[in-house]
């Protein structure tokens, strides 16, 4: 168990001589003492301070120990409660064990008793804690894809990421939509000092007004009318760990406000409250929003965006590092036909191509889509140009052009030219001559050198002429194109 010192003990009893002993007990041990003469101030204690075990009487007037021990389980989970009770209350204090309560003690207390059983409770109350933590690394591993690429502008900001993250400045994340921006925020949390805590993340744009205040900040119980219980707010929620605001440029000016405040205090205060909680959190905000824009127009507050600029991470879009798209195109590949329960797929050469000449509005978010589409839609193990979405296959290949990767050697070019152009003219040789503007028995002699991977130059091979389709055409010794054609 770590040192006393680290731990909070909180004691609720309506008689004050037992409250005073106790204090005076675990103060001598060097603990950290709260007490509170009814449940409802000791409610309230838990509400307002970390605290790991909760000595409390099961028979006390207003807010009797029963009910103290559900309110402090809803609120902090972690929390260990151990009831005091006289002799004639020991089937409440059994049902307190089945309501969660850790264990109970008879009085008259004995200090070795207490302190004993307090130090198991403690010892309880640090393993539930620990566990909470690894299972929340697991979900954020589980969660959290990896972030793909090697291009240099991902690199780029990944430098950035790795020099930024084990710091608590803010960071502000700027990038069109679907480029990851969460992704990176999760990345920075990981990477810091603050990974084994808890990422809490909130969409802006997905709260009205009133409702987003209250996602942020938390409620009293009465604040407003369906407010039955209080509520923790986002921030209180992150405390220790990472705060991610996404879509930051959405919020209006009246919680812009209260941001500013809180990051100026480090300090929150509920609605309906009137206690002001500090807070420990790393903030990361993102926006797919010019903000500097957004300030110059009067919608975004300028105090509020210099707090928020610490650190900018400019998240590239799709379309300007083409050369991850095969590789994100790859990982989807296998995350979705595992998933799925598909056989090992493979992209094709020409469906890679369409892949990385695409526009990508959507970015990352949009070919995950797309891909996942084809995993479920392919009919073999190929991933053909056919099985993307009409807007992506067409959009360079929509009957009039066909696509040829950079570096392709000029005779393969040649090859290429030829056979898709007498395939579109369903192997009209004449009107394949007249589209590409050379005489009809060059056409004939590439074909013929195709089919016998002959290498050798035009002026070494015979010309294989058919007289009755030649005839409309001027052959030239150069073979020059037809002069007499449009």
């Amino acid at each position: 168990m770590q040192n006393a010192h680290s731990y909070t003990v909180l004691i609720v009893d309506d008689e004050p001589g037992n409250v005073e002993s106790l204090s005076r007990i675990f103060q001598r041990e060097g603990y950290n003492v709260l007490t509170a003469t009814h449940g409802r101030e000791g409610l309230d204690l838990v509400r307002q301070h970390p605290i790991d075990v909760v000595l409390c009487d099961i028979m006390m007037p207003q807010m009797d120990g029963l009910s103290l021990l559900k309110a402090i389980k809803a609120i902090s989970a972690h929390t260990e409660v151990i009831t005091m009770t006289a002799y004639g209350s020991i089937e409440r204090a059994v049902e307190a064990i089945k309501q969660g309560a850790y264990d109970f003690i008879t009085k008259p207390l004995k200090r070795r008793d207490i302190l004993k059983l307090v130090e198991k409770a403690l010892d309880r109350s640090s393993l539930l804690q620990e566990n909470q933590h690894l299972r929340q690394r697991l979900q954020d591993i589980e969660e959290t894809p990896l972030i793909v690429g090697q291009s240099p502008a991902l690199r780029r900001t990944m430098d950035i990421v790795k020099q930024a993250a084990p710091t608590d400045a803010t960071v502000l994340i700027q990038g069109e939509s679907g480029t990851g921006k969460e992704l990176i925020a999760r990345e920075l949390h990981r990477l810091s000092h603050r990974g084994h805590q808890k990422f809490v993340a909130l969409n802006c744009a997905a709260f009205p007004e009133t409702l987003l205040d209250s996602e942020l900040f938390g409620y009293e119980k009465g604040a407003f009318t369906g407010a039955n219980n209080a509520k923790p707010g986002r921030f209180e929620l992150a405390h220790g760990g990472t705060l991610f605001l996404d879509e930051i440029g959405e919020i209006v000016p009246s919680v812009q406000v209260k941001l500013l405040r809180v990051l100026q205090n480090r300090r929150i205060e509920r609605l309906g409250g009137t206690l002001s909680t500090p807070i420990d959190i790393r903030l990361i905000a993102a926006t797919n929003k010019n903000l500097r824009q957004e300030v110059k127009q009067g919608r975004f507050r300028e105090d509020l965006y210099y707090r928020l600029h610490v650190i900018e991470i400019h998240i590239p879009p799709l379309r300007e590092r083409p050369d991850d798209i095969p590789l994100l195109a790859q990982h989807f590949l296998d995350k979705y036909a595992q998933k799925n329960r598909k056989p090992l797929l493979h992209l094709e050469k020409e469906t890679i191509e369409i892949l990385k000449q695409y526009a990508w509005p959507g970015n990352v978010r949009q070919l995950e889509n797309v891909i996942e589409r084809a995993v479920v839609l392919a009919p073999s193990t190929h991933i053909k140009p056919s099985d993307l979405p009409t807007e992506v296959h067409q959009t360079n290949t929509d009957g009039n052009y066909f696509i040829i990767p950079f570096g392709t050697p000029l005779d393969e070019i040649e090859r290429h030219v030829i056979s898709e152009t007498l395939r579109r003219t369903d192997g009209d040789k004449k009107l394949t001559a007249q589209l590409l503007g050379v005489a009809t028995r060059t056409i004939y002699r590439k074909i013929e050198a195709f089919q016998d991977g002959d290498k050798k130059t035009d002026d070494e091979k015979p010309l294989p002429i058919d007289e009755s389709e030649e005839t409309d055409l001027p052959i030239h010794p150069n073979d020059a194109p037809d002069a007499s054609l449009p």
